[in-house]
């Protein structure tokens, strides 16, 4: 209400937004303060006293867990985004390394681990992988680290692993027990009490339960992977789209997706070699995000490669960042999986409507004459044999890129968990 209490509101939310479980912070200036005079004093802050950002681990809970993990015979890791804001992605690799426990990553949390890392089983949820869901419901000890149990990764709650004891992992207290019930919760910063627990567990393998793993791995290869990344069709898929980025990309891109069938195909296939490699909306579920997003990631450090993929209908929700990117020169690759649709809505109007299509198919401008106009490169692919090279040229091209990919009008994202569904009663088509 005072302009003398600007700077230290300010210095305030950036304590609150960077400590603690990180998120953002409104602060409501107003106008009086906004056009008053005074004199600019910026400390910054330190912490106050009513908020607490740090929960010591409690070592009764570590052992706790330490004895049931140790007993496990199908334990499995869940982990989520909680790992990166943490820091504890090199706590995460020596707890998989000296366990041996299967692990899998929610949307949020790839990139935690390497994918080619031996305990890594895939991705969780709605168009996850084959494996991770449906073994979620075999495990007989769940661990989660640093997740919120989403509904998109839970599905039904009541039908939800209730075979096994679950630990969990988590800084935010508000998250233990809010969707599944921990029979140890283990609060604390996953940096440390991944430490604690590492320590305190015997070093040991799964061969059988990894193997059943591998085996439902190689379904989903044969019924879905296939057809996504080498198909047969006249048309491109999305799929082999984001396999081709992955022979070109360096191993420290970013990928930024918006919402849709293209953000869930890009997280499918993208393929995770660092940590802090994922900019997308998670549960907002906001469309339109990529293109400013991709910009912000862009911003904050040129020499990274940072690839954006985008839908027709989300681009046009915020196209005019094309104007920034020009302004700003910024080297930001754009790929446009155009299938002339709202792609996801239009899979769920196929399989649970009766192809009762409702203001989904779109009439689309010329991408490639509005990138243009901003002094963007462009190019548009509509043959398979133009993709490579095309690919190739926007990722060594010097400045922002905008690469338009038309792609099959009609393809499904597979596997699918619907909604209401248990994690069990996964799809492969």
């Amino acid at each position: 209400r005072k302009v003398e209490d600007i700077a230290p509101a300010i210095a305030k939310g950036f304590y609150i937004a960077r400590s603690g479980r990180p998120g953002p912070v409104l602060i409501d200036i107003t106008k009086n303060a906004q056009v008053d005079f005074g004199e600019m004093n910026y400390a910054p802050c330190m912490g106050f006293r009513s908020y607490k950002t740090h929960i010591p681990v409690e070592k009764t809970a570590i052992q706790e867990a330490a004895e049931l993990i140790n007993k496990a015979e199908r334990p499995y890791i869940v982990f989520g985004q909680g790992v990166v804001l943490g820091k504890a992605e090199t706590e995460l690799k020596f707890f998989l390394d000296k366990t041996g426990i299967p692990a899998a990553s929610t949307l949020l949390g790839s990139g935690a681990i390497s994918q080619d890392h031996p305990n890594y089983v895939g991705k969780l949820g709605m168009h996850g992988n084959y494996a991770p869901n449906l073994l979620t419901n075999q495990c007989d000890v769940l661990i989660a680290i640093g997740m919120r149990f989403d509904d998109r990764v839970t599905g039904d709650l009541k039908r939800y692993a209730k075979q096994a004891k679950v630990i969990h992992l988590e800084l935010d207290p508000a998250e233990i027990n809010k969707n599944v019930k921990a029979d140890i919760p283990v609060l604390g910063d996953c940096k440390e009490s991944l430490s604690l627990l590492t320590a305190a567990v015997s070093e040991k393998t799964h061969p059988s339960w990894m193997a059943k793993f591998r085996e439902l791995e190689q379904m989903e290869k044969d019924a879905v992977i296939q057809h996504d990344i080498t198909p047969t069709k006249v048309g491109l898929t999305m799929g082999e789209v984001i396999n081709l980025i992955n022979q070109y990309k360096a191993d420290d891109a970013v990928l930024v997706t918006d919402v849709g069938q293209h953000q869930m195909i890009a997280w499918r296939y993208f393929h995770y070699k660092k940590t802090r490699t994922q900019v997308t909306s998670g549960g907002l579920g906001t469309m339109g995000f990529a293109l400013p997003a991709a910009l912000g990631a862009q911003l904050h450090d040129y020499s990274r490669q940072v690839i954006c993929v985008v839908g027709d209908g989300g681009i046009q929700m915020t196209i005019q960042e094309l104007g920034t990117i020009m302004q700003t020169k910024a080297p930001v690759k754009i790929v446009l999986l155009n299938n002339n649709y709202l792609g996801m809505v239009r899979q769920w109007q196929q399989m649970f409507f009766d192809k009762r299509y409702s203001f989904t198919e779109l009439d689309n401008p010329d991408f490639v004459k509005i990138a243009e106009a901003y002094s963007i490169k462009a190019q548009k692919v509509t043959d398979r044999g133009d993709l490579k090279e095309a690919i190739e040229d926007m990722l060594i091209h010097d400045g922002p890129f905008f690469l338009e990919v038309v792609v099959e009008k009609e393809d499904n994202v597979f596997p699918m968990i619907a909604t209401g569904c248990s994690v069990e009663e996964v799809r492969l088509s």
